[in-house]
């Protein structure tokens, strides 16, 4: 008998947690990055929680203000969240980090198509594991994705409106490094909405 109350309470908990969760999978946060060459809108995949929950603390904190788009390459990528990129001198961007790293997430089901968000990372040679970047990640800016990069980097986040921004950055000058000859500095901001809003306002689909 006590068996079987065990059992039933355990089932009871576990319905009660889906349930929860099901009605906090109502909402999501949009999030806002703003740079002089306009404004993209991206959403953070559920799957990947470690990174989606890692950018929205970063965010909450403004860790990513006044941080730039410190590397560029037109039919690649852009790059940015390093907080070196905060100070005066060029030489030491793309090196900064949070002072940790995150475990990786990646899914074979999270391609590097165009506007995807993921995150940057150590080579393999210094980082079998994967072990993602605790703040820097980067925009795929190739309209046809840059798929040799799938199941080796953590896709987590999608840009769903401003797509053409990210190609307005990788057009600007740049150095012999990709790094922009003139500072394209960023905000970052995170707004909780309802997932029929967020779908309605710039026709994204949650699965």
């Amino acid at each position: 008998m006590l068996k079987k109350l065990a059992l039933l309470f355990s089932l009871c908990l576990l319905l009660a947690v889906q349930t929860q969760a099901q009605k906090k999978s109502k909402k999501d946060y949009l999030i806002t990055i703003t740079t002089p060459q306009g404004v993209m809108r991206l959403v953070l995949f559920e799957d990947t929680p470690k990174h989606r929950d890692n950018f929205l603390k970063l965010v909450k904190d403004k860790y990513y203000d006044g941080t730039t788009f410190h590397r560029i390459i037109k039919e690649f990528m852009i790059q940015g969240g390093d907080p070196n990129t905060k100070n005066e001198d060029p030489n030491d961007d793309g090196a900064g980090n949070p002072g940790y790293t995150i475990p990786s997430e990646i899914l074979p089901h999270h391609k590097h198509i165009y506007g995807a968000l993921a995150a940057a990372r150590l080579g393999d040679n210094m980082n079998p594991k994967k072990e993602s970047s605790g703040s820097q990640f980067y925009l795929v800016e190739n309209q046809e994705g840059v798929h040799f990069l799938d199941n080796n980097y953590t896709v987590y986040g999608q840009v769903i409106d401003g797509l053409s921004v990210i190609n307005k950055i990788a057009e600007q000058g740049k150095d012999f490094r990709d790094r922009p000859t003139t500072d394209i500095k960023m905000t970052v901001t995170a707004k909780k909405m309802k997932k029929k809003q967020i779908t309605k306002l710039y026709g994204y689909r949650y699965e």
